[in-house]
């Protein structure tokens, strides 16, 4: 099932009022004017570092550089975004690598369901030779990607039906899911119905039941405001998700040399800031959705790697990402997939 329809009312904008675009002082007469788009609430902390790197950025250029940043899928869904910034039509966006990879096949490895215990595995994996492994694929596709990869957290289920407390819960359970093969296949696998919708529409997907429920971390599920339309939110864990900071290799190249090293540093610099901001929301936010009315539970992991592991789902997944990326991967998570 793949839901393509477009909503005068986006989903992410019926979840958090649609803001204005953020602007400064200046940027009109920048040489290097620019635009990063996101699907992110203005709230969430990816935008919040945004908009200090943006700050630093002009100051550090002497005005050169102005970035005006488009949270909540202003400039549309994901998909579009990612041909807008092929095309030029933003210079920046940042995207999930599960949804870059209906453009960068391998991008998506970092998104096998169960491959991090902790964010301690995580990053020592990102920010070695998984992510540099990643990046060398998605520059093959003519983007430019930087260094760090920002935080979206680990993921979990939403219902409105019931909680999911282990994998025979999912059977039939109507679930949103990002545009993304990777994602698709793993809840097929848990043999749920999985449907493909682009965050902007999620929200009313959920409040119209065209779904039971869907997965995001607790940040975006708390600044996206999904508790008013789900009841239940299990803590699953199933996979760990960030944001590649891409850039228009166009646009990239005709910032010189100088420029460009100011603000990859700045940018890479408050992704590294973003982690932590987000470590520390998912660590809260857990009280505050209970607060707004969310039954919290827990989850037994062990039937979820089992269901995976007895249809194939590992198996799969090595095929299709090959020996050397599986390999990078297990090397740097373990054997332990299946």
């Amino acid at each position: 099932m793949n839901i393509t329809r477009r909503s005068l009312v986006l989903g992410a904008a019926a979840a958090v009022p649609l803001v204005s675009t953020i602007r400064y002082a200046g940027a009109q007469t920048a040489e290097f004017n620019y635009k990063f788009a996101n699907n992110l609430a203005v709230s969430h902390p990816l935008n919040i570092r945004a908009q200090e790197a943006v700050k630093k950025i002009q100051e550090e250029t002497s005005g050169r550089v102005a970035i005006q940043i488009f949270p909540s899928s202003q400039l549309g869904a994901d998909t579009d975004m990612l041909s807008q910034i092929r095309s030029g039509g933003v210079e920046f966006f940042t995207l999930s690598p599960l949804i870059l990879s209906t453009l960068v096949k391998n991008a998506s490895i970092s998104g096998i369901g169960f491959a991090f215990p902790d964010y301690k595995s995580v990053w020592a994996a990102m920010d070695g030779d998984l992510g540099k492994y990643v990046r060398g694929e998605i520059e093959k596709s003519n983007l430019v990607v930087l260094d760090k990869i920002w935080d979206n957290g680990f993921r979990q289920i939403t219902s409105s039906v019931g909680p999911i407390e282990k994998a025979a819960d999912l059977k039939g359970f109507k679930i949103r899911v990002p545009v993304s093969p990777l994602w698709t296949s793993m809840f097929s696998a848990f043999e749920s119905a999985p449907a493909s919708i682009n965050f902007a529409e999620v929200y009313s997907a959920l409040q119209t039941k065209i779904v039971d429920g869907q997965e995001n971390p607790l940040a975006i599920i708390s600044t996206s405001k999904l508790y008013e339309v789900q009841q239940f939110c299990s803590m699953t864990n199933h996979m760990w998700d960030g944001f590649w900071f891409l850039a228009n290799k166009r646009a990239w190249e005709r910032m010189p040399e100088d420029v460009r090293g100011i603000v990859a540093k700045n940018i890479n610099e408050a992704g590294v800031n973003q982690r932590a901001d987000v470590e520390k929301l998912n660590s809260t936010t857990q009280e505050d959705l209970a607060a707004k009315g969310m039954k919290i539970n827990a989850t037994d992991p062990a039937s979820f790697r089992d269901k995976l592991k007895e249809k194939g789902f590992y198996a799969e997944w090595k095929g299709k990402f090959g020996d050397e990326a599986w390999g990078i991967l297990e090397k740097a998570v373990g054997t332990s997939l299946g």
